[in-house]
C-alpha cells in the first residue's frame, strides 16, 4: 500500500516528531519535582541520553512512546503503509534500546522505562500510582524495571 502522503508533507510530519521535552516528559519531570528528587535531564555522554538522569540514586530514567520503541500494548499498531521500513526501523530502535540499557547497567546504573501508555489512553494510571512507582523503584536497592499499563514491572537486561 503507498504512502497516503507526498515526500514533502511525509518529511514535514516526521520532522514535527519531537525527541526532547515532550509531555511525557513534562509529566515526568513535575512528578520528580514533587517527589523532591534532584535530576537533570538529555545526559548525551551517557548511553543513550537519557531523559532524566538522578544521581544521588545512580539512576536514569527513559520515557518510551509506545510506537517508537515497539511496545506490546494496545497503543502500538504496525503502519499498514511501507511495512518492510516500519518493521526495519522499529526492530533497530529496539536493539538499540536494549544495547543501551545493558551498557548502562554495566556501568552501574539502574533503569526504568516508562511507557507512554502508563501516561495516556484509557489504561492510564492515576499521577499518584505512577509517582507512587516511581518512589517505590528508586528506593530498591538496584533492579531495571519497567512501568507500563500493568503498573512496575522488574526487567532483567542481560549483560554484554
Amino acid at each position: 500500500m503507498p504512502d497516503i502522503h507526498n515526500k514533502e508533507i511525509r518529511r514535514k510530519n516526521m520532522q514535527a516528531v519531537k525527541t526532547a521535552n515532550t509531555l511525557i516528559e513534562k509529566r515526568i519531570s513535575q512528578f520528580l519535582t514533587e517527589l523532591d528528587i534532584q535530576f537533570y535531564t538529555q545526559d548525551k555522554s551517557l548511553p543513550g541520553k537519557p531523559d532524566f538522569v538522578i544521581e544521588n540514586y545512580k539512576a536514569v530514567i527513559f520515557t518510551h512512546g509506545c510506537f517508537w520503541h515497539q511496545h506490546n500494548c494496545y497503543l502500538f499498531n504496525m503502519p499498514q503503509t511501507r511495512k518492510e521500513f516500519w518493521t526495519r526501523k522499529l526492530n533497530q530502535n529496539q536493539i538499540r534500546d536494549q544495547r543501551n540499557i545493558s551498557d548502562l547497567t554495566s556501568q552501574g546504573w539502574k533503569v526504568l522505562v516508562i511507557w507512554g501508555c502508563a501516561l495516556k489512553g484509557k489504561y492510564k494510571l492515576t499521577d499518584l500510582d505512577l509517582k507512587e512507582r516511581i518512589e517505590e523503584w528508586l528506593c530498591a536497592h538496584s533492579h531495571n524495571a519497567e512501568i507500563e499499563i500493568n503498573g512496575l514491572k522488574k526487567t532483567n537486561y542481560a549483560l554484554s
